[in-house]
């Protein structure tokens, strides 16, 4: 009895450290603090819920139940630091995306696990709202599982990040929708095995069809998206598993996974129930075509000339993107800053909330360049600034800084929210060529008056810019 009401506690105080963790992970300047948390947390959560299970199943050795506990979390842990070591900051989306699957897999299994433990094979009714969880876990876990491995071989390039459409794509959706809610009720009155395995098959097809119509410009929503499905399997698990910590840990991260697809939604200017539903707004068409309105002559700009301007500049704002992560350039890039500052320029990042290929990914780079929280800025609260300044660096940040989102109908990206980039006295654009980004259109940046494009490498540019600002 006493170790019950001890286990009780680690859960309850485990759940505390799991709020403060995603407290501490809302600002890069307590994430670190809330990355400890969490961690805690996971500790405490593993023995408060393990050490009663053992001894339910009549193992009388605690040392020996600790013992495996510790085991299976070393062997986690080593798993884990390896592949947070081998796994580059670029390649987080995927690495995220991974990780859902296999809470979605989890929730399969898990969900199966208690059905045929609890029931057997059972031949009559028992309790509806059991069987309810259970075929909900199941439903989630599944569309989780297979929506994020497309969502992984998207963005890891084996699947194609264009869209997948057909005729009457719609229409199949539709069905398959109808079929899996008539196979939900159908399990919870009858909770044959059949059925819920047919209901686990029908979600994993379903998963697939989600998340293949939409295009690697919607990434970031998708990962935001499938990390709230995640936790709402894992809502699921703990129902199954009589489990209140992890009813608790899937609402948090459920709840919070649903805010961020709702504030990336708004970044893109998308509809949060098309997302869901795995269809966006019909306007959203991927083209490689270039835009009617991004005409004119491109201006190439060498570094040294670049290093005159900035020389003469008052003040930077630096717009970081995919380009600058795939270059490995965040480090650079704060050299950069450096030496700009000591001219007495004045240097800002501009940071666009769909920036990268997830949410939060450009913060992610320049803190771990240890760029100063202080000079970094959301969409928001810097867009105001751009019409006074002197100097806008782009690096790599191609659909986020397209004037075409606000200035022509058209445009698949029409309505999005994007930086005032354009509104800067001088625009320099690096990148690695004059090719569109994930919406598959021209910027029209690129042809402006005041936009001087460089073209290469973002590291070995930044390099090079430093050198000219020294050789001044």
């Amino acid at each position: 009895m006493i170790l019950y009401y001890i286990c009780t506690y680690m859960s309850l105080v485990a759940s505390v450290l799991f709020i403060l963790a995603l407290r501490g992970l809302s600002s890069a300047k307590t994430s670190v603090n809330g990355n400890r948390f969490g961690m805690a947390g996971m500790a405490l959560a593993l023995l408060g819920t393990q050490i009663p299970i053992y001894f339910a199943q009549l193992e009388v050795s605690l040392t020996l139940t600790l013992v495996k506990v510790i085991i299976v979390a070393i062997l986690g842990g080593i798993i884990g630091y390896i592949i947070a070591k081998k796994v580059s900051m670029t390649a987080l989306p995927q690495l995220l995306a991974g990780f859902h699957s296999l809470v979605g897999l989890a929730a399969v299994f898990i969900s199966l696990a208690s059905f045929f433990c609890i029931y057997g094979i059972p031949s009559v009714n028992h309790d509806n709202m059991r069987a309810l969880e259970m075929v909900l876990g199941t439903t989630i876990g599944a569309i989780t599982f297979t929506g994020s491995v497309v969502a992984f071989g998207k963005l890891q390039g084996i699947i194609s990040g264009k869209p997948w459409r057909f005729k009457g794509q719609r229409q199949i959706n539709n069905a398959l929708g109808v079929c899996l809610a008539a196979l939900i009720v159908a399990f919870t009155v009858r909770q044959t095995p059949e059925l819920l395995i047919q209901t686990m098959m029908l979600s994993l097809v379903i998963g697939y069809f989600l998340i293949m119509p939409i295009g690697g410009a919607d990434m970031p929503v998708v990962i935001s998206m499938l990390n709230s499905y995640s936790g709402w399997a894992t809502v699921g698990i703990g129902f199954s598993a009589s489990n209140g910590l992890l009813v608790i840990v899937g609402a948090l991260v459920g709840t919070s996974g649903a805010i961020l697809s709702h504030i990336m939604c708004k970044g893109m200017n998308r509809s949060l129930v098309k997302v869901i539903f795995g269809s966006f707004s019909s306007h959203n068409k991927i083209t490689n075509k270039p835009d009617e309105q991004a005409h004119g002559n491109v201006k190439l700009c060498s570094p040294e000339d670049a290093g005159f301007i900035l020389q003469n500049a008052n003040s930077v704002i630096i717009v970081p993107g995919y380009g600058m992560a795939v270059a490995q350039a965040q480090h650079v890039i704060k050299e950069l800053a450096d030496e700009l500052k000591s001219k007495d320029i004045s240097v800002k990042y501009a940071i666009h909330p769909v920036a990268g290929r997830m949410p939060g990914h450009m913060n992610v780079l320049l803190a771990e360049a240890n760029i100063p929280y202080e000079d970094v800025f959301e969409l928001e609260n810097i867009n105001h600034e751009f019409g006074q300044t002197d100097v806008a660096i782009v690096i790599g940040a191609n659909d986020i800084t397209n004037p075409a989102a606000k200035d022509d109908p058209t445009s698949p990206i029409y309505g999005m929210p994007v930086l005032d980039v354009e509104k800067a006295k001088t625009i320099l654009f690096i990148k690695r060529s004059l090719g569109s980004g994930y919406a598959g259109i021209e910027n029209q940046l690129f042809y402006r008056d005041n936009t001087m494009m460089i073209l290469g490498d973002a590291k070995k540019v930044c390099d090079n810019l430093i050198k000219a600002l020294k050789e001044r």
